[in-house]
């Protein structure tokens, strides 16, 4: 579990760490846009892009926000917990969190598919992109949010197996891989 757990949330870091500068991609196509519209000829595909942007940014960078407890949470009686009561909650709803992410995941790879199947599915927009690059880009994201879910399920286990998986607040811990080699609690 350590290795899936130490793997799953390098990779999600290292993409998020990535993904995150994705918001100046956003503001160049918006700038643009802004831009053209006021001096030149608007541009047909500057608004449909910047939603393609945001998806992208969205959906690969939340698998690393959940990773570093950025998600927004009920806090009415979970912040008073032990880090132990946490984690028997958790391990509970992250459950839910992995069974609504496989169905997520099935039906956005029915609709990636169909996008290939019908020799590339196209936006009814003027501009009329493909759909399948986008859809592809959810698909990953679901698929990285799944893992990491997983690897939220796994470091609640070893907690309660009494592992020192740093602690679980409000606060996120950034933990370098080392960290989740050794250390159980005694």
């Amino acid at each position: 579990m350590k290795a899936y757990v130490r793997f799953v949330d390098r990779a999600n870091r290292t993409i998020g760490r990535v993904i995150m500068y994705g918001i100046f991609i956003m503001m160049a196509i918006l700038l643009y846009s802004s831009v053209s519209k006021t001096f030149f000829v608007p541009s047909l595909w500057t608004l449909e892009m910047a939603q393609f942007a945001m998806v992208a940014y969205y959906i690969l960078g939340g698998p690393y926000a959940m990773q570093m407890g950025a998600n927004v949470r009920m806090d009415l009686l979970y912040g008073e917990w032990t880090d132990r009561r946490k984690s028997q909650v958790d391990v509970l709803t992250v459950l839910f969190l992995i069974v609504y992410l496989a169905f997520l995941l099935w039906g956005g790879w029915d609709s990636l598919m169909y996008s290939f199947q019908y020799g590339g599915e196209r936006s009814s927009s003027a501009w009329r992109p493909y759909i399948w690059p986008i859809k592809t880009i959810m698909v990953v994201g679901i698929l990285l949010m799944l893992l990491q879910s997983i690897s939220e399920l796994f470091k609640d286990i070893l907690r309660l197996r009494g592992h020192d998986m740093g602690p679980k607040d409000d606060e996120p811990v950034h933990m370098a891989p080392e960290d989740l080699e050794g250390g159980h609690r005694g």
